[in-house]
C-alpha cells in the first residue's frame, strides 16, 4: 500500500534558488496554460470526494479524497517548499498531525525524551493518551543538550522539542541535539509553530520531522484549523501517508484553500509580528509593574545568541510576569481593549492569555511552577496592528 501512495505528491515546487516570499506565493500553484486548462491563478477548492477512472484496475492521478485532493496537494507542496523539505502532509489539526506521527513511529514500551516546557496539549497527548498504550515520556530542560543525552534510555526512540517553547520562549540548540540523535539513530521532532519556516527551518539544522499547527502563523487569520508534518525521508513519508490515509486525519479542501491563501503573505506578516513584538518586549522590560519578560529578541534573554545563530528572527510571541497575584493578572487582562483575551496565537490580531488558567490548565500546578509557569505569567501573541496603539493599550491596563 505504501508503494501505491508514493506518487501522490508531485515534485512541482519552485527551485530552492527562489526567495522565500516567491515560493510562498507560487509553490504548488503553478498556472496551467495547457490547452483545455482553466489557467486559474489561484488553486480552486476541489470538493469532490471521489474521482472517475478509465480502467477498472488502474486509478487516474486522484482516487479518493482521503487519499489525496488537488487543493490539499497544492498546500502540501507549498509547505514542503517553504520548509526545504522533500515531502509535506497536511492534517485536520496540529494534534492530529502529532497523533499520526506517534502512531506511525512508536509502539508499546518505547520512550520519548521531551522538552520540559511544552504546549500543554502535547503533554496531555503523551501523558493521558499514549501512556495508556505503554509509551513513556521523560521531560528535561533541553536548553542544555547534555541533559537530553543523559535522559536517553535503551528504549528511547524519539526526542521531541519546541524551539522556542510554549510559553516560556526557551530555545534548544537544534544542531547539537540533532548530532546526539543522529549518533543514536533516534528521530528528532521539532515543533516549529512559533517561528514558522520564514524564520527557522529545523530540517536544515538536522531535525528529522518538523511539526506545525497550521492554525497559527501558517494560516495566519484565526479562521482555519490544521496541522502539518514535513520530512525528507521517503520511507518515513510513505509510512506517514499510509497512516494518514488509514486514520482519515486529513485537512479538508476548504481549510487547505484558506491556508494556501494565508501563506502568500507569511513573509510580510512575520516581519511585522517580529517588529511589533520586539518593541513591546522592550517596553515591558522597563515597566515597573512587570517582573520578567521572555522574548529571544531581547539582549537580556539568556539564549539571545543562539536565537540569532539558528533563526533569522524572533517571532511574534512573548511572555511576561506581572507583579502581584493571579487576581492582579486577571484584572490586567480584563481591562485590555485592543488585545483580545483568547487562546491560540499567530493571527493578524493581537491575542493575550493567562496560561495557568487557559492554554496550560491541563498541566498540574506543581509541574507548571517547576518549569516557571507562574500564576501571573501572561503570554502574548503580538499582531500586526500599529505598535503605538498596542503599547497604549498595555499602558492603560497596567496603570
Amino acid at each position: 500500500m505504501a508503494q501505491e501512495l508514493q506518487h501522490r505528491q508531485p515534485d512541482s515546487a519552485p527551485s530552492s534558488a527562489f526567495e522565500f516570499a516567491t515560493k510562498a506565493v507560487h509553490a504548488g500553484e503553478e498556472v496551467d496554460l495547457r490547452e483545455g486548462a482553466t489557467g486559474e491563478v489561484v488553486t480552486a477548492i476541489h470538493l469532490a470526494t471521489t474521482y472517475a477512472r478509465k480502467k477498472v484496475a488502474k486509478p487516474e492521478r486522484y482516487e479518493y479524497v482521503r487519499l489525496q485532493n488537488p487543493t490539499r496537494e497544492a498546500l502540501e507542496v507549498k509547505l514542503a517548499s517553504l520548509e526545504n523539505a522533500r515531502y509535506g502532509l497536511a492534517f485536520s489539526s496540529g494534534m492530529a498531525a502529532e497523533t499520526s506521527l506517534l502512531l506511525t513511529l512508536l509502539k508499546s514500551g518505547d520512550h520519548i525524551v521531551a522538552f520540559d516546557d511544552l504546549y500543554g496539549g502535547t503533554k496531555r497527548l503523551f501523558e493521558q493518551v499514549f501512556a495508556n498504550f505503554g509509551v513513556e515520556a521523560s521531560y528535561v530542560d533541553a536548553t542544555n543538550a547534555q541533559l537530553v543525552e543523559r535522559a536517553l534510555k535503551p528504549s528511547t526512540k524519539m526526542v521531541w522539542i519546541e524551539s522556542p517553547t510554549n510559553p516560556l520562549l526557551k530555545l534548544a540548540d537544534i544542531r547539537a541535539i540533532a548530532a546526539i540523535t543522529q549518533k543514536r539513530g533516534l528521530i528528532l521532532v521539532v515543533d516549529n509553530t512559533f517561528l514558522s519556516p520564514y524564520l527557522q527551518r529545523p530540517l536544515d539544522l538536522g531535525a528529522d520531522v518538523v511539526v506545525h499547527s497550521v492554525t497559527k502563523y501558517l494560516g495566519g487569520h484565526s479562521d482555519v484549523l490544521g496541522g502539518a508534518l514535513l520530512v525528507n525521508s521517503e520511507p518515513l513519508y510513505e509510512r506517514l501517508q499510509f497512516h494518514q490515509n488509514s486514520t482519515g486525519a486529513v485537512l479538508p479542501p476548504f481549510d487547505s484553500y484558506l491556508t494556501l491563501r494565508g501563506l502568500k503573505t507569511l513573509a510580510l506578516r512575520m516581519e511585522q509580528h517580529g517588529k511589533n513584538a520586539l518593541a513591546i518586549a522592550r517596553y515591558l522590560e522597563k515597566h515597573p509593574k512587570v517582573s520578567r519578560v521572555f522574548y529571544p529578541g531581547l539582549e537580556s534573554h539568556p539564549q539571545h545568541a543562539l536565537a540569532k545563530s539558528q533563526a533569522s528572527g524572533f517571532g511574534g510571541v512573548l511572555s511576561f510576569d506581572v507583579k502581584g497575584t493571579m487576581a492582579d493578572a486577571e484584572n490586567f487582562l480584563e481591562r485590555l481593549k485592543l488585545f483580545t483575551l483568547a487562546e491560540s496565537l499567530g493571527g493578524v490580531e493581537s491575542l493575550i492569555e493567562l496560561p495557568s488558567l487557559m492554554t496550560h490548565a491541563s498541566v498540574e500546578k506543581a509541574e507548571r511552577e517547576k518549569v516557571g509557569i507562574t500564576d501571573t505569567l501572561i503570554r502574548v501573541s503580538v499582531g500586526i496592528e500599529g505598535v503605538a496603539d498596542l503599547i497604549a493599550d498595555l499602558e492603560q491596563a497596567l496603570a
